[in-house]
């Protein structure tokens, strides 16, 4: 098998509220941008694959298309190690090829991209849901309507100001209670010594971990973090690949990890972060940047299968206005069944790939 075609085509799809508009310290938004990858071969068979590039400057579907054809056309596109050992191309685009050649190489074999990977351990993923930055009187309102929906675990952004913070999380355990996990991201906003001061006033409200909110390097800040608070500290921005975990075990810099395909270069980049994460007994969480259906999926088969994954995944899968696939995922009790179908389980609408295409 050979690939023949490769087209990488930019979708914006709409959010709706309480997702829209997602707040974070950085900037705010009320739509999803996404690349979708198709590759085709010569035996027929086509894979879909998906990576983020939201708030990316400089946009082009069509030099993405260009980039992956002169590389991949003419690849057999099943050898998936050789990929990641030759591929030459960024990571974000090369994760979405990577998805698409999971999916091509379960239906060719006839199986889930969660059997390929070993089996699956969860036949459902539990997903943590993920909030913009609210205030007091929203966090609360929405917190209720999470637990109403099913969800046992929320995660907020943060950063913009450590009172607003504060009050956010109060208003979620004024509002629920502990029915809720809690979790908050400030995305590095904070230095080590204000991430300190936040911490000590978060102890009282049994937070689940507080995400990367110091920068990602040195690691030893987040090391010092960790000994100076009783609030668990999670990583993100600082997990970029498999040795860059090893890193941060070493360092003792985290009590959580949470990768993404599209930092991480794809699906089995994140298996193997599991598994290093599985011996060091550290629980990973899988990262969310806004994903439609193909990442989603892709997020599905990781868990499914990865015993290190046990934990609630990011998702802001709830707040689509619409998915790019023919059958959307259903969100019940705040989880997803995972896909039995071959490959990711999932096929993509043509339709709705041209109603949300953006030209460029």
């Amino acid at each position: 098998m050979r690939v023949t075609e490769v087209t990488v085509t930019i979708v914006e799809v709409p959010q709706t509220a309480p997702l829209a508009p997602y707040r974070s310290h950085i900037r705010s938004s009320s739509t999803t941008q996404s690349a979708i990858v198709r590759v085709a071969t010569d035996e027929g068979l086509v894979g879909w694959g998906e990576h983020n590039v939201n708030f990316l400057p400089n946009l082009s579907g069509r030099r993405l298309t260009q980039q992956a054809s002169e590389w991949l056309v003419g690849r057999d596109p099943l050898n998936i190690a050789a990929f990641h050992r030759d591929c030459p191309l960024e990571t974000r685009l090369k994760s979405g090829i990577e998805l698409a050649l999971w999916d091509l190489r379960g239906k060719a074999a006839g199986l889930s991209v969660a059997e390929l990977l070993g089996g699956v351990i969860r036949p459902r993923v539990e997903l943590a849901a993920c909030m913009g930055i609210q205030t007091y009187e929203e966090a609360g309102k929405f917190a209720r309507w999470y637990v109403e929906m099913g969800f046992s675990t929320l995660k907020t952004k943060a950063g913009s100001d450590m009172t607003e913070d504060l009050e956010m999380v109060r208003g979620i355990r004024d509002a629920v209670g502990d029915r809720l996990k809690l979790r908050i991201d400030p995305n590095r906003a904070y230095s080590p010594q204000q991430a300190l001061e936040l911490c000590r006033h978060l102890e009282q409200y049994n937070l689940q971990y507080v995400e990367q909110p110091i920068p990602a390097e040195p690691l030893s800040d987040a090391t010092n973090l960790r000994r100076q608070t009783k609030v668990p500290i999670a990583l993100n921005e600082s997990v970029i690949d498999p040795a860059s975990v090893m890193d941060i075990i070493l360092a003792n810099a985290a009590e959580f990890i949470l990768p993404d395909t599209h930092i991480a270069g794809g699906i089995w980049p994140c298996v193997k972060i599991g598994h290093v994460c599985e011996a060091a007994k550290i629980p990973c969480i899988m990262h969310c940047g806004h994903d439609l259906g193909p990442k989603t999926a892709a997020m599905l088969h990781v868990a499914a299968s990865s015993p290190a994954y046990s934990l609630a995944n990011d998702s802001t899968y709830y707040g689509l206005e619409d998915d790019i696939i023919t059958q959307p995922f259903k969100i019940e009790l705040g989880s997803i069944a995972v896909p039995t179908e071959p490959g990711l389980g999932i096929e993509v609408d043509t339709a709705k790939l041209r109603k949300y295409r953006v030209d460029c």
